[in-house]
């Protein structure tokens, strides 16, 4: 049976894994030689094998066979906004890429990929993949609007920050499926360096796809950590909420000011980065059944040093400093 464009992806990323760490050899490859290139690699008919060893027993199994050339994929975007727009740009190069919004505006800056705008277009395209790159208040309608069009071996993702109904919504859609969160965007990190950011990985869903997005999230020098569900919403309640209420609280009470200081403008430029979100974003991740957990935290700790500045404690203050620094070492 020929393997299918992910299970080639995964073959070349543990040949990549293999050849890196000099595990290659004339045993493992009777074709092997070191000064060949790699399109050297395989047989009489142009194909390349190898063998990946199991744990399991420890039997050398062999995995698949591969094509010579870079396996190209047909990838469907859903939505041409940041993310959407992120993801076509690094794609573009490797595979075929379509990008599919209702909105023709939003389509004219996008380039080296299919513009479509219709479902039927999408059909047309039989993509491999699809990655669901709406916005978060519109991500199950953009599944469902184009789930009827989609060939059945095709699979589906999303890269949502907020997971709500996605989990109980794939189990019941009949496609493979594979769930991440690229935890950056385009209004904070900068999209050329991004090795101190981080992406997750729902443990649930498809391996191959799994695969596909772990290998891309390493190739663009992401941190990736592997989640359930139910583990990725307890991370966001955390890591999410409490520095969006904190940053509401900031400009809820500020007031204009014709010299700030530096530690000032940094706030300002850290709230009008996340204020320029949307609002059903900032909502959905508020509303996370986790979320009054952390805020109840912020007040007992404004609480706190509130009563330590009333009192002016200075032993109170000095204790309390040294809480806070041990907690951001």
């Amino acid at each position: 049976m020929r393997p299918s464009s992910l299970e080639k992806r995964e073959a070349e990323g543990v040949f990549r894994t293999l050849k890196s760490s000099g595990c290659l050899s004339e045993a493992s490859f009777p074709n092997f030689s070191p000064k060949c290139s790699r399109s050297s690699f395989g047989s009489a008919d142009g194909t390349l094998s190898f063998w990946y060893l199991f744990l399991s027993g420890g039997r050398k199994k062999k995995y698949t066979t591969i094509t010579q050339n870079i396996t190209t994929m047909r990838i469907q975007i859903l939505g041409a906004g940041k993310m959407g727009s992120f993801f076509s740009d690094v794609l573009s190069f490797e595979h075929e890429v379509a990008v599919y919004d209702v909105n023709p505006q939003r389509l004219r800056f996008m380039y080296n990929c299919f513009r479509f705008t219709k479902t039927e277009e999408i059909e047309e395209f039989r993509p491999e993949l699809v990655i669901n790159a709406a916005t978060v208040k519109y991500t199950l309608d953009a599944f469902k609007q184009v789930l009827p069009v989609l060939p059945k071996d095709c699979i589906i993702s999303d890269i949502a920050s907020v997971k709500t109904g996605l989990k109980e919504f794939y189990e019941g859609c009949g496609f493979r499926y594979v769930s991440t969160h690229p935890m950056f965007g385009p209004t904070f990190a900068s999209l050329d360096k991004l090795s101190e950011e981080n992406a997750i990985i729902i443990k649930e869903g498809d391996h191959l796809g799994r695969i596909f997005f772990k290998d891309l999230y390493q190739r663009l020098g992401l941190n990736i950590f592997e989640y359930t569900f139910e583990e990725h919403d307890e991370t966001v309640a955390y890591s999410l909420s409490i520095p969006f209420v904190s940053t509401f609280v900031f400009a809820a009470v500020m007031k204009h000011q014709d010299a700030p200081g530096t530690t000032f403008k940094r706030h300002m430029a850290i709230a009008r980065g996340v204020l320029n979100e949307d609002d059903y974003l900032l909502q959905e991740i508020l509303f996370n059944p986790r979320t009054p957990a952390q805020v109840e935290g912020i007040r007992t700790e404004l609480n706190e040093l509130l009563d330590i500045i009333s009192r002016k404690d200075a032993e109170g203050m000095r204790a309390y400093l040294g809480k806070i620094r041990d907690n951001i070492k």
